[in-house]
């Protein structure tokens, strides 16, 4: 029996924007702006430190510096300057997946969602405007990492607080508010990239920083349209003495289901992760970019990818609208493991092609690039969005944000995987390195619709979940 309550409801009636609450519009735009100051940081951050600051004249300038060279070099043996750079990159982008769970916490238990996400973009800003002086290089990652940490999963988990419980525009809220995201990935390459690289280094980081302010005063603009803070459980059981509420046997139940997919969602995106390691690689040595007598840079791949994932974005979007019109919408868990199961077909594709390339010894066309970006984002659309969504809503009361953190686990640990698979390309031909990553990537589907078959009453909305102790198996229909 649904227990809706009046703000259930409410939010249940509110179609301001693309028939979703008024509250999207302004968290789809505020990340638009952070996403632009981390992409647009994230374009020169290798480019700048491998070309200007760890040169031999310039890195005895940063705060720092020996103490984080002597911790690498420890692990690694001594690193040249592009190596030191790689090293420091790679260090920095797994952070910023291990921070929001941190972020998450500090929201759940002390300040709220508002006040964190406020600190977040406030401490990002800084960052980015400190990455101006050498000296305080360390200091604006240190900024940026802990400013990621508490803006990431707190606003996404204010997404999926837009929403009732069983409401299925939440899937589709969170395709959208990804749309933003992709929108900035086009974008900040473009204007701080050119900036920093044509202009000087501090033009293209400042770009990214004023980006950060603008999402900060878009965030505070449309704050009274965003879900109200819950009251923190702090400060319940100091003014009434209660006992902190527990979980549920069904929340218990979820949490652990939950972190126990955290491997499976890893295998399903070494695919699109790979098209920014090896995919480059193999394309400079494989693919004509020669294109009406213009040798196309390697890096314009990324920007072809930005689009087609834009658009696929989109359809996906208009797809599962129309699907919902004629019948039954499938749920996350299913969604997700078709997405792992067309995204397979990218790196498979590629398979061909470099069994083409090992008969004939030429060279293969750059349509292979958009037919890889085509179907790897086809398949993505229904992954990284429609995971958020799952967690978000599954997540045990009080513990959104920290849920949301933990989602973003799979990032951090399908990096680092997708790091190591790269260097089994110079090792492998070419059609068994990409026949792995197909495999690995259609496990993870086949995967997820285990759990689906196995589990998917325990994810199930609270108000559609069978009595607890009244049935014990068989599955929803």
């Amino acid at each position: 029996m649904s227990s809706l309550t009046p703000g259930d409801l409410r939010l249940k009636q509110d179609r301001a924007f693309l028939g979703h609450p008024a509250g999207l519009g302004w968290l789809a735009f505020c990340e638009f702006w952070e996403r632009f100051s981390y992409y647009g940081m994230q374009a020169l951050l290798v480019l700048y430190l491998s070309n200007y600051l760890f040169l031999p004249e310039n890195i005895g300038n940063v705060a720092g510096i020996d103490a984080l060279r002597a911790f690498i070099e420890r692990a690694t043996g001594p690193r040249s300057p592009q190596q030191l750079a790689s090293a420091v990159f790679g260090l920095y982008a797994g952070l910023v997946y291990l921070t929001p769970i941190f972020g998450g916490l500090l929201a759940d238990r002390l300040l709220g969602r508002t006040r964190t996400v406020v600190i977040g973009a406030s401490l990002m800003a800084l960052g980015h405007f400190l990455m101006a002086f050498e000296a305080s290089f360390l200091l604006a990652l240190a900024c940026l990492l802990l400013g990621v940490g508490c803006f990431k999963g707190n606003i996404a988990a204010q997404v999926g607080a837009l929403y009732a419980p069983g409401d299925k525009r939440r899937a589709s809220a969170f395709q959208i508010f990804m749309l933003s995201v992709q929108m900035a990935v086009i974008l900040a390459p473009i204007v701080c990239g050119t900036l920093g690289e044509k202009v000087a280094w501090h033009w293209g980081f400042g770009a990214a920083g004023v980006g950060m302010l603008i999402g900060l005063v878009v965030y505070l603009a449309g704050r009274r349209y965003l879900p109200p803070e819950e009251a923190r459980v702090k400060t319940a059981v100091r003014r009434e003495g209660e006992a902190r509420p527990r979980m549920t046997s069904q929340e218990k139940a979820r949490f652990v289901l939950l972190i126990a997919l955290i491997p499976v969602l890893m295998l399903s995106i070494v695919g699109n992760q790979q098209f920014n390691n090896a995919y480059p690689l193999w394309s400079q040595k494989h693919m004509d970019l020669l294109l009406f007598g213009f040798q196309v840079p390697v890096s314009w791949l990324q920007a072809v990818d930005a689009l087609i994932s834009t658009s696929t974005m989109v359809a996906s979007i208009a797809f599962w609208r129309w699907w919902a019109t004629r019948r039954r919408e499938p749920d996350e868990l299913t969604k997700m493991a078709f997405g792992a199961l067309l995204a397979a077909c990218a790196p498979a594709l590629l398979v061909i092609a470099a069994g083409s390339i090992a008969g004939t010894n030429e060279k293969v066309s750059f349509v292979w690039t958009l037919g890889y970006t085509l179907i790897n984002n086809l398949g993505f659309a229904n992954i990284l969005p429609v995971g958020i969504a799952l967690y978000s809503r599954a997540a045990p009361r009080r513990l959104e944000g920290l849920m949301i953190g933990i989602y973003y686990l799979h990032l951090f640990l399908g990096n680092s995987f997708v790091g190591w698979l790269a260097g089994l390309l110079d090792e492998m031909p070419g059609t068994e390195f990409w026949g792995l990553h197909a495999v690995l990537v259609a496990s993870a589907g086949v995967l997820l619709l285990a759990v689906k078959f196995l589990f998917g009453r325990v994810l199930l909305p609270d108000e559609q979940a069978p009595p607890q102790g009244v049935q014990k198996g068989g599955l929803p229909a």
